[in-house]
């Protein structure tokens, strides 16, 4: 994405008042494109054909389902996707996470919190496109090496994909291996807020980094848990 330009979203949801609930604050916002989708198999497919910024993806839906739907776009594209989860449901929020979205926002839709989960995510990947300088383009820890600028990581010379929050994730917890990052810090770093009582985003973004990178080349998991204090990532 351009600096300055509209910020292109896809929502993906069979609930039509809701979509056209959605698309009209977001057009009132400024700056947006808006596209939607009333079932998993379109949505899918506009999410391969088109490049979008950002995709709003609901779990429940005919003929393909929102993890379905993700795991499919996953395969082709590091687009990143906010999931619409039932309220409380937190199994639906980690299973998103784990498969690859970067964020959540629970049903029914707190339309101002959705947008400023779209934007936090549009700050976050700007560096992609070389909107956004960062200083220390390089973060080399061990066998992993992070490059800022283009939100990739290599362990070992091999790429690993990450999506948004997982880079941002573990160029925060790299930047200070071997001291203990607490869940807030993290979540102020990574998800653009506060982490709340019950938000299980960072942990479920913690559980895919241990599955992507593995453990350390002695054995021990890269990424320690220090109970009731945060995370810790292996400086050897």
């Amino acid at each position: 994405m351009i600096a300055d330009s509209l910020i292109k979203v896809l929502m993906v949801d069979d609930d039509e008042v809701l979509t056209e609930s959605v698309k009209a604050y977001f057009l009132s916002e400024g700056g947006f494109t808006f596209t939607s989708k009333n079932d998993g198999e379109s949505g899918r497919e506009s999410a391969i054909s088109e490049d979008y910024d950002v995709i709003i993806l609901d779990v429940t839906m005919p003929k393909m389902n929102g993890f379905e739907t993700l795991k499919y776009i996953r395969r082709k594209k590091e687009t990143p996707v906010i999931m619409l989860t039932a309220r409380g449901d937190d199994l639906d929020r980690i299973l998103g996470l784990e498969i690859g979205a970067d964020d959540y926002v629970p049903k029914p839709c707190n339309l101002r919190e959705l947008v400023a989960r779209v934007r936090a995510i549009m700050r976050r990947v700007s560096v992609r496109n070389g909107t956004v300088e960062v200083e220390g383009c390089f973060i080399t820890v061990g066998d992993l090496k992070l490059k800022s600028g283009s939100l990739t990581v290599e362990k070992n010379g091999v790429p690993i994909l990450m999506t948004s929050a997982e880079f941002m994730i573990l160029e925060k917890l790299t930047s200070m291996a071997g001291e203990v990052v607490s869940k807030d810090e993290i979540s102020r770093h990574a998800l653009g807020r506060r982490i709340s009582q019950f938000d299980r985003s960072v942990d479920a973004h913690i559980v895919s980094l241990r599955k992507k990178l593995g453990p350390m080349p002695d054995g021990q998991q890269r990424i320690k848990t220090v109970r009731g204090r945060g995370y810790l990532y292996v400086s050897l």
